[in-house]
Formats: C-alpha cells, structure tokens, sequence
C-alpha cells in the first residue's frame, strides 16, 4: 500500500465519521498504531490542521479538515 492510499482511506473514515457526528473521535485499532505508515499519516494530518488528537491514537476531523477533505480531495473523501 503506498502512501496516499492509507492517507486516503484514513480521511475517507474521518469524514464519515465526521458527517455522523463532528465531535465524535475515532480511536484508531492496535494494529493502524503499530503501522508507521499510518502513525505518520495521522501526524501529517495533525501537523497541517486537518485532525485533532485526544491522546495518540484517538483522533478526530477537525471543521477545517471536513472543508479542505470536501473541497480539494474529493477523490479520497467521497462518501
């Protein structure tokens, strides 16, 4: 799997998630955690506002995420 596929699924359930309930945090599985590739996403995400982060780990799409994800990555965030 390459990098912006995982980028791209990651944010896919963050805006679904996000469309159920914006307050709502995702807690990402053992098994995404012990992944660096995702770990990484998850930061990549932090760092550029896209995500929020409760504690590593438990995430969740922040209102800016939600826009630009909707605006400029249609691709990886159709629901």
């Amino acid at each position: 799997m390459d990098r912006q596929t995982i980028r791209g699924g990651l944010l896919a359930t963050l805006v679904l998630r996000y469309e159920e309930d914006p307050r709502q945090f995702v807690t990402l599985s053992k098994q995404a955690l012990d992944s660096s590739w995702i770990r990484e996403a998850a930061s990549e995400l932090r760092n550029e506002g896209f995500v929020e982060e409760q504690f590593r780990g438990v995430i969740r799409l922040t209102a800016r995420g939600y826009k630009q994800c909707k605006t400029k990555l249609p691709y990886a965030c159709a629901s």
